[in-house]
């Protein structure tokens, strides 16, 4: 496994379209094993190829039930909404409201290609939403409905 060099916002590669994987191979696994220690280590709960400037739909999340890998994932149904504070690791130093699902189902494919179906709920369904977005080009920065300021959470805390 290696730290992969994480793209920042201002990186064209954010804003492009991933692929469909067709092949699924020791090159696919690496990948996956290189993004979820990149993830890891940067203290992060999700991540997605094109974050590691690789064009493919893969990502990997870790909400706190262990590790989640999805090769192009689609989500097939969704419920419910909940408001939220999101941030990313290609957006450093900066947080968001954003509206989600409380509840989504995920399908997609694992390592080798075998189908997987996924009921994501509350944050982990947050985290498959902010990372299939990724795989279309779309930042949680394009619809968040409020930024938040290290300043407003300090005056809170005072509060």
């Amino acid at each position: 496994m290696a730290l992969r060099k994480i793209a920042y916002i201002e990186d064209d590669i954010l804003r492009k379209k991933s692929r469909k994987v067709e092949t699924f191979d020791e090159r696919l696994h690496v990948l996956l094993d290189d993004m979820a220690e990149t993830m890891y280590k940067n203290n992060g709960c999700g991540l997605a190829a094109p974050q590691v400037s690789v064009l493919r739909r893969a990502i990997v999340m870790d909400v706190g039930e262990g590790l989640i890998e999805v090769v192009n994932p689609e989500i097939v149904s969704r419920e419910g909404e909940v408001d939220g504070v999101e941030g990313c690791l290609s957006v450093p130093g900066r947080q968001g409201y954003v509206l989600r699902p409380q509840k989504v189902v995920v399908r997609g494919q694992d390592r080798n290609g075998k189908p997987i179906e996924l009921t994501c709920e509350d944050w982990l369904a947050r985290c498959a939403c902010h990372e299939i977005d990724h795989l279309d080009g779309r930042l949680y920065v394009d619809i968040m409905h409020e930024e938040v300021f290290q300043t407003d959470e300090a005056e809170e805390e005072k509060s």
